[in-house]
């Protein structure tokens, strides 16, 4: 995350706050400005341009602080979401927010990536769309199909992804990662499409025209190759060339996520945005020093590794082909 300071008092923020501790200032987040602004008694922003912003009609529903452009109406990030739990769905609002929560900083950095987003609202065929869904009414399963990706907000709590997680031995799971995950899965329907583009993908990830549910049956029934751990970021990519490029889209957003706040905080230094460096030498020479000194970190506090994954080399190709389809 970034770094952002309350423009009434300059005392620090972080992405969530709606008042300024410090000062008591109402804020609400910018999306045009990507920054926390202060709002008026009545939830009012007036940008350089003279136009009027108001904060999220989902402010107490799920925290959301977001400016929308109509007074009583939802915010950019609000209405990507098509379904969500209904009011008397308690333990699924509770989840929802922690949901909304994720979505909203997974919509901060494709935007800084200069990602384009599209709701289905605007384009019905290309646009994306979010279902949120509560595993109290039936079962969920989280996927994308065509632009609509489902989450089960079952995931928001804690002890039942932690339960997930150990049945499925995998290192991380999070809501957030969830999220970053499935958005690949539509990205790379968006982006991948050129042929050139479509055949350098099939060199790296394998050819995706593989029969998906049959691969799908394989990898739960008997697990990947052995040897998994020297082409892939994780074992659940081994399964399918589908998953393969989400875990590593997923990942990518991960690494640039991590460097762009540790910069930000000053916590070291990154290539000039004016002379990048390939992603793949950011991993290599900048993100894994770092992943390796927060990993002892969180050991010297009795926590498990912040990142513990390894990163091969055929890893580091897939990592620059997926970053190269970013436009920063």
């Amino acid at each position: 995350m970034r770094t952002y300071r309350c423009r009434a008092c300059g005392a620090p923020l972080f992405f969530e706050n709606s008042v300024c501790v410090s000062c008591g200032s109402a804020l609400g987040y910018s999306r045009a400005e990507h920054d926390i602004v202060p709002v008026d008694a009545a939830g009012r922003y007036v940008d350089a341009s003279g136009l009027v912003w108001h904060v999220c009609r989902n402010l107490n529903l799920s925290g959301c602080t977001w400016l929308a452009p109509i007074e009583g109406d939802q915010c950019f990030s609000c209405s990507l979401t098509r379904v969500r739990p209904n009011d008397a769905d308690l333990a699924g609002l509770g989840n929802f927010a922690v949901a909304e929560r994720s979505k909203r900083q997974l919509i901060t950095e494709l935007d800084r990536l200069a990602l384009p987003i599209r709701g289905k609202h605007e384009d019905p065929v290309d646009g994306l769309c979010f279902d949120l869904l509560s595993s109290a009414q039936g079962p969920v399963i989280t996927g994308h199909v065509d632009g609509v990706i489902t989450i089960d907000l079952s995931e928001g709590d804690v002890a039942y992804r932690e339960q997930v997680r150990g049945m499925l031995d995998e290192p991380y799971r999070t809501m957030l990662g969830h999220f970053r995950h499935e958005v690949g899965h539509y990205f790379q329907w968006q982006l991948v499409r050129d042929a050139a583009v479509v055949e350098r993908c099939r060199e790296l990830f394998g050819d995706e025209r593989e029969d998906y549910q049959a691969a799908l049956a394989r990898h739960y029934a008997a697990g990947p190759a052995t040897d998994w751990r020297a082409s892939f970021i994780s074992h659940y990519a081994a399964m399918h060339p589908f998953e393969d490029f989400a875990e590593t889209w997923a990942h990518c957003l991960h690494i640039r996520e991590t460097l762009d706040t540790a910069a930000a905080f000053d916590l070291l230094p990154l290539p000039r945005p004016a002379d990048p460096a390939p992603f793949r030498d950011v991993v290599s020479e900048v993100w894994v020093p770092l992943s390796t000194a927060l990993n002892i970190i969180n050991r010297s506090m009795g926590r498990e590794d912040l990142y513990p994954f390894v990163i091969p080399a055929p890893v580091l190709d897939k990592l620059d082909f997926v970053a190269s389809l970013m436009p920063e």
